[in-house]
């Protein structure tokens, strides 16, 4: 079960942005849940000049049968003309756990 589990990544400039993307998708059934991490410092070359600014990060936990639409929705969503999107596969943890999100994130 562990192989169909992964985290998605995304970050934005605001905070209550942050908290939409998150809340949304769980709302959606898109992803078990979210995590949004603290403001966290982004340096990144951006049309040709250097950029600074805060961030937040949020952490998906979904199922790559969902990831598709995840991914869709976020991009539709999203604030930002290329928004960071990553994936990371979920290669062991609690099954309890695994199952959850495998249940939380299924299409009703």
């Amino acid at each position: 079960m562990a192989s169909e589990i992964v985290i998605a990544q995304t970050t934005i400039d605001d905070e209550d942005q942050a908290k939409a993307l998150a809340r949304g998708a769980v709302e959606n059934r898109l992803a078990a849940g979210a995590h949004i991490d603290q403001p966290l410092t982004a340096v990144y070359r951006w049309k040709g000049a250097i950029e600074t600014v805060q961030e937040w990060r949020i952490s998906y936990k979904t199922t790559t049968d969902r990831l598709p639409e995840l991914a869709a929705w976020v991009a539709k969503e999203h604030s930002y003309e290329v928004p960071e999107w990553i994936t990371v596969p979920v290669t062991g943890g609690s099954e309890a756990y695994l199952s959850w999100v495998v249940e939380e994130s299924s299409a009703q």
